[in-house]
């Protein structure tokens, strides 16, 4: 008897599967709070446009900047649906107008991405500046003050670009997306500075180069293991820098320069680490916490004094380094990074500014709705306050509401407030027991 051979589909990646819903509703409210922020920043770049050469006629910067914000924001399926959108409605500060599917495709691929980069860079200043205005809570280890600055990085693997074109259009494998660093102010959660390296292999020490000129003199900078170097550490040593970061598993037994504190469930000790040939210049200091299983976790930091920065406040502000991993999770899986256009440099570099100043207007958002409640920006879940404007856009257009920042304050069932879930805090501590109070 012949064997029966049965043939199953192949299981595609939904995050790689473009959407087939109709593009989500808006309201003007929500609009105004968005062109609020971005509309000033793209008129100021007009000048930088016409000295590009580009054409200024039905397809203007400002026309191109709502519409790839609108791409986005409403996750419009295709470009075709794009120009029906154009065509019939105003979108954000571009009043309705005719344009085809083909000119509307051909901009988008030939649009500087430089132009995006430098409306994101516009726009933080007036991020941050309110971000330091509202008098919402702050994390303890911010909130104290000992250093101007605590920025956090974090650099993550970008999906294949699915969509080739040009040569690339005939190649057996889709390109790689790349990596990117963001680097991120730990108490606001707002983008300081991105990178993007074509080479999905590159090594997170690659982006270091392009942080390294913004850290001045009074700044935290949390890094994850992928960072260890030594000749990092001694350089963020030289100036009136800081830095956290976790010690790396398997490395050799550091030398013991000097014991700060020892106790049972806690250790800081100033320490040396390296071999002859390969070793940090400059002391570091260890603090070590009693986990689970009668491990012991390691956190390295260049601040050898303990009343600047006590030993506590080192396992707690790493914990505040996955703000930064958070952030690129929401960035990729709520506003569809993980899903990149096109093959072309320029068209994902594009997909990330446009991606990340939409990500900077949210965090604005959400930070406003934390103040309105009187908590911490952590309480705060920024997917559901992204997905609570569904919610506010039907009640606008029932007249119910008018301001989209005091409607998801006061909305209690939307889940914007962060449920605390008892069983899995209980399995969490059960693997990572609070730092002692050192």
């Amino acid at each position: 008897m012949q064997k029966r051979i049965r043939h199953y589909p192949a299981h595609p990646n939904r995050d790689h599967a473009r959407p087939r819903a109709a593009p989500a509703p808006t309201a003007a409210a929500g609009e105004a709070r968005l062109a609020e922020l971005v509309a000033p920043a793209t008129y100021a770049l007009v000048a930088q446009y016409r000295a590009l050469g580009l054409r200024w006629r039905v397809l203007t910067l400002p026309v191109m900047v709502a519409l790839v914000l609108a791409l986005i924001w409403r996750q419009v399926p295709s470009v075709r649906t794009l120009a029906a959108l154009l065509a019939r409605e105003p979108l954000r500060w571009a009043p309705p107008r005719r344009g085809s599917q083909q000119a509307l495709s051909l901009r988008l691929r030939t649009l500087p991405a430089g132009l995006f980069a430098a409306l994101l860079e516009a726009v933080q200043p007036e991020c941050h500046r309110r971000a330091a205005a509202r008098g919402r809570p702050r994390p303890p280890a911010i909130a104290r003050g000992a250093y101007a600055r605590v920025w956090a990085l974090d650099v993550t693997t970008l999906e294949a670009r699915v969509r080739t074109v040009g040569r690339r259009r005939d190649a057996a494998d889709p390109p790689p997306g790349g990596r990117l660093a963001a680097l991120l102010d730990a108490a606001t959660r707002l983008p300081v500075r991105l990178g993007w390296e074509p080479d999905a292999a590159a090594n997170e020490q690659t982006f270091l180069g392009r942080v390294t000129p913004l850290l001045e003199a009074g700044t935290l900078l949390l890094l994850d293991r992928g960072c260890y170097a030594f000749w990092l550490f001694d350089w963020l040593s030289a100036p009136a820098l800081a830095f956290v970061t976790r010690q790396r598993h398997g490395a050799a037994a550091p030398r013991v320069a000097r014991v700060l504190l020892q106790t049972a469930v806690a250790r800081d000790r100033v320490v040396r680490l390296g071999q002859r040939k390969n070793r940090c210049e400059r002391p570091l200091r260890l603090v070590e916490v009693l986990a689970a299983a009668g491990r012991w976790h390691g956190y390295l930091t260049n601040e050898l004094d303990p009343a600047r920065l006590p030993a506590a406040e080192v396992v707690a502000l790493y914990g505040e380094r996955w703000r930064a991993a958070e952030a690129v999770l929401v960035v990729k899986r709520l506003l569809g990074l993980s899903s990149l256009w096109t093959g072309a440099a320029n068209g994902l570099q594009l997909q990330l500014g446009a991606t990340w100043l939409l990500y900077a207007v949210r965090v604005d958002l959400a930070d406003a709705v934390a103040e309105a409640r009187g908590l911490p920006l952590a309480c705060i879940s920024l997917e559901m306050t992204f997905r609570g404007l569904y919610f506010f856009c039907a009640a606008a257009a029932r007249g119910e509401a008018t301001d989209p920042l005091a409607y998801l304050a006061a909305q209690p069932d939307l889940g914007i407030v962060k449920r605390r879930r008892q069983h899995r805090e209980r399995a969490y501590l059960d693997q990572h027991p609070p730092a002692p109070n050192l």
